[in-house]
């Protein structure tokens, strides 16, 4: 295949061994990239309407931890999964839910606003974060002469995620984009809180 791709729906799952598991997407995505060897544009789906179960749905918050998950681990396309099974069949229930609908819009606004950066290659074995109990994943990108850097609580639950990246002058100003809020580098190094399933990209300002 040119395209190699996958789906799996953990918050619309009624299993036990899915169900809440967000991160299996992502794991999904890590071994589609180690078994086509970086040779295939590797894509998956994503999950936003009840499917085939009419009491479990993905809040839109988890949607948009499971896409950027997907993203930082490695995928290079998105499809989401509008159709609904039950309580009735529906092709494309995505259209006929005015909450998720707006924010799976944002969702691909964003993506597009930041596509020169999203294709742009990884910076690798430079930046770290610490965690604690939740996982926190990273991906960190240079655009001309701005750094981004991409992270994603990986497990539900708080915590404070401490950064670091060479070479960030303290004092350096962070935009948190779509939060409308700024931090501010210590040398080499800052930190954030993440609540569950939050994604928070950084801007780091030259």
């Amino acid at each position: 295949g040119d395209i190699v791709s996958f789906d799996i729906y953990p918050a619309a799952a009624c299993h036990r061994s899915v169900s809440g598991k967000l991160w299996y997407g992502a794991t999904g995505v890590d071994n589609l990239v180690q078994w086509a060897q970086g040779k295939k544009m590797i894509w998956n789906c994503i999950e936003c309407t009840h499917i085939g179960d009419p009491d479990r749905k993905a809040t839109p918050h988890q949607v948009r931890a499971e896409v950027w998950m997907s993203i930082i681990h490695g995928s290079r396309g998105l499809i989401y999964f509008v159709h609904q099974f039950q309580p009735k069949f529906n092709a494309a229930a995505l259209l006929d839910d005015p909450e998720m609908l707006s924010a799976v819009t944002d969702i691909n606004r964003q993506i597009g606003k930041l596509a020169l950066v999203l294709n742009s290659p990884n910076i690798t074995n430079t930046a770290g974060v610490r965690s604690g109990n939740i996982p926190v994943a990273t991906m960190l990108k240079k655009y001309h002469d701005t750094t981004y850097l991409f992270a994603v609580a990986m497990r539900e639950g708080t915590t404070t995620a401490a950064f670091t990246v060479p070479g960030l002058a303290a004092g350096t100003r962070i935009a948190v984009l779509g939060e409308h809020r700024m931090l501010r580098a210590g040398k080499g190094n800052f930190r954030d809180t993440f609540h569950p399933w939050d994604v928070h990209i950084y801007r780091l300002d030259p």
